[in-house]
């Protein structure tokens, strides 16, 4: 039987250092072939073997390999409005998205995306600072932060199962931005108010180099990924969404 070889190497995280001390296109076109082969490849290579095993979780979570458009995020920065104008990112993302995120609405000229559709999902991040997973939903519009939050008010108990679970808070803690103050027309005593000031409703773990290392990396996912669908399936009905 052939040995799986690894995913990533410390030679994904040699790469990432030396963009960050090298951020310009010149740079980056000149070790193009270095990024593929230890960057974009192999993540392209984890998303294709995720894609199964996810659904397994959850038949709505997709794991995209598409070169565009799909699970894995650009490396180019959208500079438009930003201070900062280097062009790449030095970290990558992968995102497993729930299908309502991608909906898709027939009309008279023909298949078009629909607007921007709040939905759970997963998350994996590496980068030479510090490389984590998770899920939830990340910056959610205020219209459905409002019923994130009214979902908790009206279902502490199903909330408190789905995130203080023993086993979850093992490996997983909330996680995001949150306001200082209570929200305006939120009882400031409520025994979740700490939940109720949440601007994203997200878990993460961190996840050292070894575990990423390891041609295992895929199980290891995945086992972490399952205690986090009793919170996926709770903000998914919390949208009267499917999970």
């Amino acid at each position: 039987m052939a040995t799986r070889l690894p995913y990533f190497t410390p030679a994904t995280f040699r790469f990432l250092r030396a963009l960050g001390r090298n951020n310009h296109r010149e740079w980056f076109h000149a070790h193009k072939d270095e990024y593929e082969t230890t960057v974009r490849g192999p993540a392209l290579r984890l998303i294709t073997d995720l894609a199964e095993p996810l659904r397994a979780i959850s038949p709505l979570l997709v794991a995209n390999p598409r070169t565009v458009g799909g699970s894995l995020f650009r490396i180019n920065r959208d500079t438009r409005y930003a201070t900062d104008k280097s062009p790449y990112k030095t970290h990558v993302g992968m995102s497993f998205y729930h299908a309502a995120t991608r909906a898709t609405a027939r009309g008279t000229g023909g298949t078009a995306a629909l607007g921007r559709l709040d939905a759970p999902g997963l998350y994996l991040h590496l980068s030479p600072a510090g490389s984590f997973t998770g899920g939830g939903i990340w910056h959610p519009q205020p219209a459905t932060l409002k019923r994130l939050r009214d979902f908790v008010v009206d279902n502490p108990r199903s909330w408190k199962a789905a995130t203080r679970d023993r086993a979850f808070l093992e490996v997983f803690h909330l996680d995001g931005d949150s306001l200082v103050r209570p929200p305006r027309g939120y009882d400031a005593a409520h025994e979740l108010i700490e939940d109720l000031k949440r601007k994203d409703f997200i878990a993460s773990a961190a996840v050292p180099q070894q575990e990423l290392f390891d041609p295992a990396l895929v199980k290891t996912l995945v086992r972490r990924y399952r205690l986090m669908r009793p919170m996926l399936d709770w903000l998914s009905a919390s949208l009267d969404l499917e999970f």
